[in-house]
């Protein structure tokens, strides 16, 4: 078996948090069972440079053949927001890049993309603009 670290919705909200920024949180399948099955847990944050991130587990991995034991989530996907619409990241960064989500991010991954928001000047934005490079 892999080592596989789970992610919670809780897990993912105290990352986003631990980065300075407003966090909210719901979960799905996980707490109830009639929830939809593509759906088991989102994170939406807002950081204090005005961007935000929206994280989504979508569906459980089974480590096992029955559902009570194994069920966990260990990669998310996670779409990169800027004045509440989805958006790609200017060019330079490692994240993001001509697509609004990345998809199947481990935990390491997360925080990375996490970091790399966080510490974004939203004013690269029209600094590439006006030079056309977006």
């Amino acid at each position: 078996m892999n080592a596989y670290k789970p992610l919670t919705a809780e897990s993912v909200g105290k990352l986003l948090e631990e980065a300075s920024a407003s966090v909210m949180m719901r979960s799905g399948r996980s707490d109830s069972y009639g929830s939809p099955r593509d759906f088991s847990f989102e994170v939406r944050a807002t950081f204090p440079n005005k961007m935000g991130l929206h994280v989504v587990a979508r569906q459980f991995n089974y480590r096992d053949p029955w559902e009570a034991q194994g069920r966990v989530n260990d990669m998310v996907d996670v779409s990169l927001l800027r004045d509440g619409e989805y958006s790609p990241l200017p060019k330079g960064f490692e994240y993001f890049q001509g697509i609004d989500e990345e998809c199947g991010l481990d935990e390491e991954r997360l925080k990375e993309a996490i970091a790399c928001v966080a510490a974004l000047n939203p004013k690269i934005y029209l600094l590439q603009e006006l030079t056309g490079d977006m």
